[in-house]
This record gives structure tokens, C-alpha cells and sequence, in this order.
């Protein structure tokens, strides 16, 4: 499971920097392309914020169960 978790934070950094690209910097909300990836970074940043609170719970478990 910590190896699929690994795979998905990796997964995430790879759509961040593909929504990075798609952001035209002149026009952000107004370009369809450049809104879809503001959205994109968005979604991506809170999918690291939890899978990284998902990996320190299950070290804490671990810790706290042995």
C-alpha cells in the first residue's frame, strides 16, 4: 500500500506540472484552457496535502501499534 501511495503523490506531480503548462499567465480566468489548469494545480495540490496526511497517519499507526 506505502508503494501505491508513492505512486499516486508521483502521479499528482506529473498532472501539476502538465496544469502548469496549460496556464497562460496574461489571462488567468478568462482563457478556458489556462482556467482548466489553475484548476488542475488546485486539485493536485489538495490530492498531495492528503496523501501526505494518509502516509503520516499509517507511520504514526505503525508507531503507536507496536
Amino acid at each position: 500500500m506505502k508503494y501505491f501511495i508513492y505512486f499516486l503523490i508521483l502521479s499528482a506531480i506529473g498532472l501539476l506540472i502538465f496544469s502548469g503548462s496549460l496556464v497562460n499567465t496574461n489571462d488567468l480566468v478568462g482563457d478556458q484552457k489556462s482556467f482548466t489548469g489553475v484548476l488542475g494545480i488546485l486539485v493536485c495540490l489538495c490530492i498531495l496535502v492528503l496523501l501526505c496526511i494518509l502516509l503520516l497517519s499509517r507511520k504514526l499507526k505503525e508507531r503507536y501499534e507496536a
